[in-house]
Order: structure tokens, then C-alpha cells, then sequence
């Protein structure tokens, strides 16, 4: 049911959806490489409702400068996935790298934390703070988020912030970050929640879409995704209104622990 209403709501073929998101994404990144522009989930960015403000309200305001203030997110994760020392964690569209770099803080060096991002420009503009950061343990791949470059079972945490509804196949997104996550593994994203009401005009903007709204799974569908997924423990908590018709929310579920092993 989850793939039948995402694919329903797509308001192009998910190629088209792609591109799309990947030509604005890009923008942003040069925009935010030269210091002008805002970001793509706009335009409430200067009131904190997408962005580098969020980052001082959750008290991560001590990630590096160029990182978060190229934030095009809708919360923080890393405020909320609980990292440990020596965990692997991956982040799924990094972007310019501000959740990824902080991972790579709370994990320490005996751990790692990788971004995955579409956008060659964004990947660029991570690495470029990764390195003026001197952050060496992470990576940065390019990568589809369906269809993640990396082996079964590898990570110990995936986190992401404000991507996976742009995503034309979020049924898929869900299953990948569920293969990729070790028995006991935990998933904590920020993401939109849509209103069980947004109309069908604004599901069906292009804008809306590129913009975190209209491609956003309600509470219920996200769920059932997750569970389809073999995701459980789910739970979603609204943190704040960012539309007329939906909500910033942290998700959390975690991969069910391999038989006769306790969850980590």
C-alpha cells in the first residue's frame, strides 16, 4: 500500500523527480560555496524552519561554521540518534556534510561516518569542510538512496535530515537503509510529515516537492513503509510546523536484533 500511494504521488517519473532535485541541489551548493542564496527547502529559512538556526536550538551550534550554515535541513538528527564511541553511521544526502562531520565527532576515531549525496557539487562542498574542518574520519560517496553503495549489514546507525521525501521511491529508500544496517541497528532521520489533508494540488507541485512538502508520506504511511521495510520500534514525533499541511518530525525504528542477540 505504502509503494502504490508514494508512486501516486510522484508528480513525474521518478527520473524526473531526480533531476529535478539534483539541478536545484546543485544550485544550492554553488550558492552556498559563494556565500550568497538560502537553501532549497525554503522559503521559511530565515524564521528556523529549515536550516543552520535549528543546529544552536538543539545544541549542536559547535559543528563547523561552513558546514551547518549550508544546512538545507529540517532538524537534527545527530540530536537524537544517540552515537556511540566506535560506531559506523551513515547519513543518507548529506549535503554539505554538517550532520556527517558532527557523526564524526560523537563516534570518535575508532568510528566512521559516511554521507551519501547525489550532487556532485555537494560532495565537493563536503569534502572542501571535512578538510578545513581536519575531520578524517569520514567519507564521502556518490550515491543514489535507492540503491545505496555500500554491502549488506554495514553500518550501525543511519541518520538523514530532510531528504527522503524527496525521494520518488521512498518504499525503496526504506528497504536500502534497512539491508544496509546491522542486526540491531537503529535509524533516526528528520524528515516532513504530510497532513493527513494536504490537497491534491499541492501534492501535485513540482515546487511544492523540491521544496520538502509535497513528496512527504503522512504518519500512517511512513510506518507501514517502515514495517515493510523490517524496520520496528518505530516512533514519530512531531517537532515543528513547517507548512500549512505538514510537520518537521524525528522518525525513529531500529532493524530487529539477529536471533539469540540483544539489540544494541
Amino acid at each position: 500500500m505504502a509503494e502504490l500511494e508514494t508512486t501516486r504521488r510522484t508528480p513525474a517519473g521518478s527520473d524526473s523527480v531526480r533531476e529535478t532535485v539534483r539541478e536545484k541541489y546543485a544550485a544550492a551548493a554553488k550558492a552556498a560555496a559563494t556565500g550568497s542564496g538560502s537553501g532549497c527547502c525554503s522559503p521559511a529559512d530565515e524564521t528556523g524552519v529549515f536550516g543552520a538556526t535549528l543546529y544552536a536550538d538543539s545544541g549542536e551550534a559547535d559543528a563547523p561554521e561552513a558546514a551547518v550554515s549550508a544546512s538545507l535541513g529540517c532538524g537534527v538528527p545527530t540530536a537524537v540518534a544517540d552515537l556511540h564511541e566506535g560506531e559506523i553511521v551513515l547519513d543518507l544526502g548529506s549535503g554539505a556534510g554538517a550532520d556527517v562531520l558532527i557523526s564524526a565527532r560523537c563516534v570518535g576515531p575508532r568510528g566512521r561516518a559516511i554521507g551519501i549525496d547525489m550532487t556532485d557539487e555537494m560532495l565537493d562542498l563536503a569534502r572542501r569542510n571535512a578538510a578545513e574542518a581536519g575531520v578524517e574520519n569520514v567519507e564521502f560517496r556518490h550515491g543514489y538512496l535507492e540503491d545505496l553503495p555500500l554491502p549488506d549489514q554495514s553500518v550501525d546507525v543511519v541518520i538523514s535530515n530532510c531528504v527522503i521525501n524527496l525521494s520518488g521511491d521512498k518504499p525503496k529508500v526504506l528497504a536500502e537503509a534497512a539491508r544496509v544496517l546491522r542486526p540491531g541497528g537503529r535509524f533516526a532521520v528528520s524528515d516532513v510529515i504530510a497532513d493527513p489533508d494536504m490537497d491534491e494540488r499541492t501534492r501535485a507541485d513540482m515546487a511544492a516537492w523540491t521544496g520538502c512538502i509535497a513528496g512527504a508520506l503522512t504518519d500512517p504511511e511512513f510506518r507501514d513503509a517502515l514495517a515493510a521495510a523490517g524496520l520496528g520500534d518505530v516512533e514519530i514525533r512531531e517537532t515543528h510546523r513547517v507548512h500549512e499541511h505538514a510537520a518537521a518530525a524525528i522518525i525513529r525504528a531500529r532493524k530487529p536484533a539477529a536471533r539469540g542477540h540483544d539489540a544494541a
